[in-house]
């Protein structure tokens, strides 16, 4: 008589403990590639008899599974089994039921997948579905090209569901309380949805599932899908302009979670609103749910280099209102760009590195235009890519990561990277001598009250100069957006004694800035320096960070 299956456990609990995926349930078996799991035959009848049974298994995922893509394998039960591919192996029999061993191989495509057992006794077949599982990427196998090291690293950056994002300015840094939620109800089920909702994968599912176990690739399609700039099906729609009464403020979402169930709720179309801090938190729960080791990291003063040339051209009228946009500020499919790569201006490395080396490194040219239009350059500071940070490892603290980005600024070795990054030639090299200029606060910026800021004017040179002192500041939203103005003092004749300092205060008032400024709570000071006799242009940008009055709860 043929062999015939009563039942088949699973044993969802045991081996999601064992792969650390208890968390998401035990409704269904959720499992990491590369590491054994177990499950238990129960024949009706007769029990499995060796020599004369032949047991096999199917594995499928994707539409359309095939050997050749990698999504479609058939495995027979041995004894020894083979690192590279799925294998099962006989663990023990006890009368009619019988408990195994499966393993996928290190580099099996991630996924929902088909089981089925396949019984032949005689040369007489039958097949039965076991049901399905899902395949994670498993940064505990060595083997996993996600593979983490450190126990504490992958604890914080795979399973832990709570984080803090830093936000703010890089003088007054805060920390933002988010869920990631990466294990919660239905999160997973969300994210593969997401994998299959990815125009790649429209355009070839065959193709796009095979790729499906390489983890740079998964990285891409995620990055894509948390915004709906490149595609219309996209997690997130951005918005940056405060007028949020049809959705929901970026500023109003506490975790992933209630993003990635609207999202799915609506039918796969964006939910309304998102901004960096937003897009990157849904893109770290969606890698850490698929077993890929991801952080939230906050870059302060980014630039985006969108003409490719490593050096930012910002335009800005004389008052400090920013004319004709260059395209910046937006990312759509980002990266994964390799951190050491970024580091040692290593630019033909995938993917992006030119793009997230300028974020961090880029310099800065401001370009003057006047009421007639005609355009001036002006001398710049290094602002780009400051106090890089993350939440610290098993701690509620920030640390601050900006090491791992770039060598410390103005030493050889930046100076050295930079010149790989073939900047040298068109990096404007700022001078001792001559005329400097920067803006200072005297004390806090609290958000009800009125303030000082200072233009600080060093004379370097031997000479008495003459100079026309423009200084303005206008509330301003974090993408670089400018407001109406909330101070203005324009001084056509300041005088600057020889190798002296000059402060010049502007005061800024609440009656003023109060209505205009926006979540982002930043105040954008702008001073312009001309000297009347060589008409040398000098220019300082200053976002100045407006305190709430702080809440203490006794």
């Amino acid at each position: 008589a043929e062999l015939v299956l009563e039942t088949c456990d699973l044993q969802c609990e045991s081996n999601g403990q064992q792969h650390r995926t208890a968390a998401m349930g035990c409704r269904q078996l959720v499992v990491r590639r590369g590491q054994p799991f177990g499950l238990t035959l129960r024949f009706a009848g007769r029990g499995y008899e060796e020599g004369l049974d032949k047991l096999s298994f199917n594995v499928e995922t994707g539409p359309c599974p095939s050997e050749s893509s990698g999504t479609k394998c058939h495995f027979a039960v041995s004894d020894c089994p083979e690192e590279a591919s799925w294998s099962a192996v006989l663990q023990e029999q006890d009368g009619a039921s019988l408990s195994l061993s499966l393993c996928s191989p290190p580099a099996a495509r991630i996924g929902r997948y088909r089981l089925t057992l396949e019984a032949a006794t005689d040369y007489q077949g039958t097949s039965f579905s076991l049901g399905d599982f899902v395949l994670l990427f498993n940064p505990w196998h060595p083997e996993d090209t996600v593979f983490l090291r450190d126990e504490d690293e992958r604890s914080e950056y795979v399973l832990s569901q709570q984080g803090l994002i830093y936000q703010g300015a890089r003088d007054y840094i805060t920390a933002t309380p988010w869920n990631f939620g990466q294990f919660e109800d239905d999160v997973l089920a969300i994210c593969l949805k997401l994998l299959d909702t990815n125009p790649k994968f429209l355009r070839d599912q065959d193709r796009d599932c095979s790729r499906r176990g390489d983890a740079a690739y998964v990285c891409r399609v995620v990055s894509a899908m948390v915004n709906c700039n490149d595609e219309d099906r996209g997690v997130l729609a951005g918005r940056w302009d405060n007028c949020y009464e049809d959705g929901t403020s970026p500023m109003a979402w506490m975790g992933s979670v209630d993003i990635l169930r609207r999202w799915k709720k609506l039918g796969c179309q964006p939910v309304k609103y998102g901004q960096c801090w937003v897009f990157a938190a849904v893109a770290c729960t969606v890698l850490r749910c698929l077993g890929i080791a991801s952080r939230v990291v906050t870059n302060y003063n980014s630039a985006h280099d969108t003409n490719g040339n490593l050096v930012i051209d910002r335009y800005l009228s004389e008052t400090g209102e920013a004319e004709r946009r260059s395209k910046d500020s937006i990312v759509f499919c980002c990266g994964p760009a390799p951190v050491k790569a970024v580091k040692e201006g290593d630019l033909q490395l995938k993917y992006d590195t030119p793009f997230v080396f300028a974020e961090v490194n880029a310099d800065v040219v401001y370009w003057i235009v006047g009421p007639d239009g005609s355009e001036r350059k002006s001398t710049h500071t290094s602002i780009v890519g400051k106090n890089i940070s993350t939440k610290s490892v098993g701690r509620d603290t920030r640390e601050d990561i900006t090491h791992h980005y770039k060598y410390p600024e103005g030493s050889d070795k930046e100076r050295e990277v930079f010149a790989k990054a073939e900047l040298e030639k068109s990096s404007v090299q700022e001078e001792d001598e001559g005329l400097h200029l920067r803006i200072k606060l005297t004390e806090g910026a609290n958000n009800g009250c009125d303030f000082d800021v200072l233009a600080v004017i060093h004379n370097n040179t031997d000479a008495e100069r003459v100079c026309r002192l423009m200084i303005c500041a206008r509330t301003a939203s974090y993408n670089g957006t400018a407001g109406p103005q909330c101070g203005m003092k324009d001084l056509l004749n300041v005088a600057l004694e020889p190798r002296a300092e000059k402060r010049v205060p502007l005061r800024v008032l609440y009656e003023q800035y109060g209505a205009h400024l926006t979540q982002d709570k930043l105040i954008k000071v702008v001073a312009l320096l001309t000297d009347r006799e060589s008409g040398e242009t000098l220019l300082a940008v200053r976002d100045v960070y407006v305190e709430n009055p702080q809440i203490r709860i006794r």
